[in-house]
């Protein structure tokens, strides 16, 4: 089993790729990320080893959940400054592209132990 840290800079990695081949390349690279991304990918992982049978929309829950503990909330355009993403919304209203993160983020937890 691959630690937790290195499991959530490959989390990010993998999810990076995905939007770059949707052509979202706002995305930075693990060692680029800010502290407060790492820490969210961090806090992914931890969710679904301590729940291996939570599925997509309880990804995106524990995702909300954390975003909104720490200030987060809806925005039409991702502004970390202004602490504003449009994801803030529950997992049956969020496009079906941005769903399959949370499924491929979980498929890559199991992964990796």
């Amino acid at each position: 089993m691959l630690d937790t840290k290195k499991t959530a800079e490959i989390c990010h990695e993998v999810n990076r790729a995905y939007c770059a081949s949707l052509g979202d390349q706002s995305q930075p690279s693990w060692i680029d990320a800010p502290d407060w991304q790492k820490l969210s990918a961090v806090k992914g992982v931890e969710f679904h080893r301590a729940n291996p049978e939570a599925g997509p929309s309880a990804s995106h829950e524990s995702w909300l959940k954390e975003k909104h503990e720490t200030g987060w909330v809806f925005g039409a355009v991702k502004d970390p400054v202004k602490k504003e993403h449009p994801c803030m919304v529950p997992y049956d209203q969020l496009p079906a592209q941005q769903q399959a993160k949370d499924a491929l983020f979980i498929a890559v937890v199991k992964s990796c132990g």
